[in-house]
């Protein structure tokens, strides 16, 4: 089986703002972007799409999943939940309240949302009812966060590792699993 995870593109708001669930606008032409995207995919001989594209019902992904074919949202595909923090930009929150996120990126919720925990538990649940037993290849437009959590939890990877690891907009990140075991076969392409 393949899994094939997009990062939506580039977003229409300011940098450094924290948006996690809020739904910005894409910055460019979403016809624009799928066109890149397909061509890439071709290039990299990604497995192509079997039915609908799964994605997050955000705009930002959504949008480019319906350019792609047809697509079915689920919520469980979202950002992690940044309570307090959405809209805001990171330079404007307390520093005494990021390191404290920081300092047990697991289960601390400074921010009112969601925990990594959490997080990883809903984006797992999505995994477990779509992708456990299947053989066709499923593809995915969603965030850098859900790509993240579900690479650590499928290659055994500390997520504090992975959410280190750079993941441009529009970034292709495709997984394989052979003989029930998953492995990394690109990332960030």
């Amino acid at each position: 089986m393949d899994l094939v995870l997009i990062r939506h593109p580039a977003v229409g708001i300011d940098a450094g703002i924290c948006y996690g669930q809020s739904d910005v606008p894409l910055a460019y032409d979403v016809a624009g972007s799928a066109r890149v995207l397909d061509q890439r995919m071709r290039a990299l001989k990604v497995p192509a799409c079997v039915g609908a594209w799964h994605t997050s019902p955000l705009q930002r992904c959504a949008l480019l999943a319906d350019a792609l074919g047809a697509s079915h949202a689920d919520p469980r595909l979202m950002e992690i939940d940044f309570g307090a923090w959405e809209g805001r930009a990171w330079d404007d929150i307390d520093r005494a309240l990021l390191d404290a996120w920081a300092g047990d990126l697991e289960h601390a919720r400074a921010h009112g949302g969601e925990s990594l925990a959490q997080f990883s538990a809903r984006v797992g649940r999505w995994f477990d009812e779509t992708c456990r037993d299947g053989d066709a290849p499923v593809h995915v437009v969603t965030h850098a966060g859900v790509i993240r959590v579900l690479t650590a939890r499928l290659i055994e990877a500390r997520p504090a590792s992975v959410l280190q690891w750079t993941l441009d907009h529009g970034g292709i990140v495709w997984l394989r699993r052979t003989r029930g075991e998953w492995f990394l076969v690109r990332w960030n392409a």
